[in-house]
């Protein structure tokens, strides 16, 4: 009998719709979903300011933009451990090379989490009071921590993102990453050699659940549309100048123009 991790369902406002603005902020694996997003012709933004591991981090990526209107915020959320300079008792997003003395690691508290996020969440709801937030907790490990340090870490994350999501309502809504790689696919086949991240496999049977779970119908339909023109700007021609090739990228930008006839947010130009 094939095992899966139980997704709850969102609210059924609570759709991602085809080519639509989101912000992904978090840990690397942030990266890694967010790329895909824009691989789909997602107006996506991943990470502005770099990679941000922790909850607080989050909240100074929010902080320091410009343009918060987004329809979706995912945060992925990698550890509750922190650096804050000795000095001021401010915590950091980057050391900048400068010297570990100055500064000094601590954990943050479920409240603590909690509290940042809601923050984040706040500054972009006064951009975009119907944005929808995403929360999902990074199936990365922190070796540096020791693997129950680190399960313990995830464990603060896991209790912020559920707290949150009980004041909140139906508008924050947790994806269950962390569990799918660690409960469902259960494998050391699913990450790289470093045994530590999700390999290309896991992301993107990541990527199906997340479809599956929180994309709206239209933008399911869009994806299939996608796919083929996908492939098809993907192609390389053994003879870029044959009249052949010349045909197969004219069919190719009229199936763009109808997309974006279908599809007004999509931005692809041939």
């Amino acid at each position: 009998m094939e095992f899966r991790t139980i997704v709850n369902i969102p609210h059924p406002a609570f759709k991602i719709e085809p080519c639509e603005r989101i912000l992904f902020v978090g840990s690397c694996f942030a990266d890694n979903i967010g790329k895909r997003f824009q691989e789909e012709q997602f107006r996506a933004v991943v990470n502005p300011f770099g990679v941000m591991y922790n909850p607080v981090s989050v909240l100074h990526t929010v902080k320091k933009m410009e343009n918060c209107n987004f329809d979706t915020a995912m945060f992925t959320l990698g550890t509750n451990h922190v650096y804050a300079e000795r000095a001021t008792g401010e915590i950091v997003d980057n050391c900048q090379k400068r010297p570990h003395r100055l500064f000094e690691e601590r954990e943050l508290t479920i409240e603590e989490c909690s509290d940042a996020l809601c923050e984040a969440i706040t500054l972009l709801r006064q951009a975009n009071p119907k944005i929808r937030i995403i929360l999902t907790v990074s199936p990365i490990r922190y070796a540096k921590y020791g693997y129950h340090g680190s399960q313990l870490s995830k464990a603060v994350l896991l209790l912020a993102a559920d707290k949150l999501m009980k004041e909140q309502g139906e508008t924050v809504y947790y994806f269950p990453a962390y569990e799918i790689v660690n409960d469902e696919l259960r494998d050391y086949r699913f990450y790289k050699a470093d045994m530590l991240h999700p390999n290309e496999q896991a992301v993107e049977y990541i990527w199906e659940r997340l479809v599956d779970t929180c994309f709206s119908a239209e933008a399911k339909s869009f994806l299939k549309e996608w796919q083929p023109v996908k492939e098809a700007l993907g192609h390389r021609p053994f003879n870029p100048e044959s009249e052949a090739y010349r045909n197969f990228l004219q069919k190719t930008k009229e199936t763009v123009i109808k997309l974006k006839l279908k599809y007004p947010n999509l931005k692809l130009n041939l």
